[in-house]
């Protein structure tokens, strides 16, 4: 983790602190807030997510690179498509595979500040590599609201199996963030699994650029049934 943190200070470095990235700039690197795609306007990200159960063994740990193409249809609603790609090191041997797509879609209700809590809708369709898998649709509803330098935000997440008998899961994401400056957010962040009683927490460090910005996040676990650690880097590039 400690080679993606300094490649993270490499970029803000090499890019200088200047004006605030327009577009899809994240606060949060688990927790989406009330933004979207400006129309006309796209974006690549890429996140690389490492999946840590055990911290104290070095193996197994599982990394996720998606790189992910997003586009403003409207002011208030934009699409992305993801495409998912699998690493495991496992203590006899790793792997680097291809784990399948995703294709999403954002709808933001009104404009910033209209209602007292903003709201935004997504909907996710997931498909796995394996087709003997089933199809699966995440939906959330996301909560936000800016407060001079602060930002709270909150995603209520349902993700369900689409065959007959599929399993639904019920999920969350949060977070809350201070503007240190234009250019640099220090945030909290928490997500969790109610059904699967999973539960994590950790810091966030968010910076933007004129040509790119980057988030980076780690979270613990809070019990026993969750990994050990989880830590993500998103690199957005507008055009």
């Amino acid at each position: 983790m400690r080679r993606y943190l300094l490649s993270f200070f490499v970029l803000v470095l090499s890019f200088g602190i200047a004006a605030e990235a327009r577009a899809d700039r994240r606060g949060y690197v688990w927790t989406y807030e009330y933004q979207s795609m400006p129309k006309g306007h796209a974006e690549i990200e890429y996140y690389l997510t490492e999946e840590q159960a055990n911290i104290e063994k070095a193996k197994p740990s599982t990394w996720k690179h998606w790189i992910e193409l997003e586009y403003g249809v409207t002011d208030h609603f934009d699409i992305g498509m993801y495409q998912q790609f699998k690493q495991s090191n496992a203590a006899s041997s790793g792997t680097f595979e291809y784990d399948g797509f995703k294709i999403r879609g954002r709808y933001r209700i009104l404009e910033k500040n209209k209602l007292p809590i903003d709201t935004l809708l997504y909907a996710e369709y997931i498909r796995n590599d394996n087709l003997e898998k089933p199809n699966v649709l995440e939906e959330k509803i996301i909560l936000a609201k800016d407060m001079e330098n602060f930002n709270i935000s909150y995603n209520q997440i349902f993700e369900q199996e689409l065959e007959s008998d599929g399993e639904i899961e019920y999920e969350y994401a949060a977070g809350i963030s201070c503007s240190i400056t234009p250019q640099f957010k220090l945030g909290v962040e928490t997500k969790g699994n109610y059904t699967d009683q999973k539960y994590y927490i950790g810091p966030t460090i968010a910076w933007a650029g004129k040509r790119l910005w980057a988030s980076i996040g780690a979270l613990g676990g809070l019990n026993k049934r969750s990994d050990d650690l989880q830590a993500r880097l998103i690199v957005g590039i507008p055009f």
